[in-house]
Order: structure tokens, then sequence, then C-alpha cells
């Protein structure tokens, strides 16, 4: 398996994603509270795909660096992208009607995350999670 492709458009692709996400990362060798890590990030970017860019993508596959195998999650839409990347990444900051904890708390449960932002051509947040 190289990478499974979730289309997110509706909540029910968020439970998709995450469900697919958990899965891949029980067949790394992840198990208890990171898998839960793992779905958690994923549903909060997921939830961000449809509620700034309407539709976009989840990627999920492994990863391997340094002999350790990971997951890796690759959340891409073509919205209005993100002005401020600083701002978007401090906890409570908003433009929405959120909480503003969904990039920041991602980047916090992954072991690696980059996000890559053009306005008016969308965003692209990397994540990788390392199983130990």
């Amino acid at each position: 398996m190289d990478e499974l492709r979730v289309a997110v458009s509706r909540d029910a692709d968020i439970v998709t994603a995450r469900q697919l996400g958990r899965e891949l990362a029980a067949q790394v060798g992840f198990a208890g509270s990171d898998l839960t890590l793992i779905a958690t990030a994923i549903s909060e970017v997921a939830r961000n795909i449809i509620s700034y860019a309407d539709n976009g993508e989840i990627l999920l596959g492994l990863a391997h660096k340094d002999g350790l195998q990971g997951v890796s999650v690759i959340a891409q839409d073509d919205g209005p992208g993100i002005p401020d990347i600083d701002r978007a990444m401090q906890d409570g900051f908003s433009t929405g009607r959120s909480l503003g904890l969904g990039l920041p708390g991602a980047r916090r449960l992954m072991d690696e995350f980059e996000i890559e932002s053009e306005l008016g051509k969308g965003t692209t947040v990397t994540m990788r999670k390392w199983c130990r």
C-alpha cells in the first residue's frame, strides 16, 4: 500500500479519514493512545478543509526515516489560503467561529508538522508520527 486518498467535503469524510488513518497506524505498530492522537490530528486538519476550503483531500501513507517507521498525513485543499501562518499556529486564533485549536493542536499531537499556504491557491499540511 503506497498511499490512501480520502476526498474531504463533508463530515462523514472526516470519520473515514480518521478510521483509515487509525488502521494504517495500527499496521505500522502504533497502539493505545498513539492511535487516538493520530486520529485526532487527522480530524483537526480534515475539519479545517471543510470549514475553510469546502473540499480537499487527505493522503495517508507510510513514512520511513533513520530506521523508524511511521505514518504520514498530508491534508491539501485549493481554498483561500492562510494569510498569516504564524498567527494561525497560535492557540486561540481563528478566522472562523472555532476555538482556534485545530492547527496548533495537530502540531502538538504529531512528531513533525509543516504547513504551506498561498493566498487564493490553497493550503497543504504535512504531518508525521514515528513509531518508537
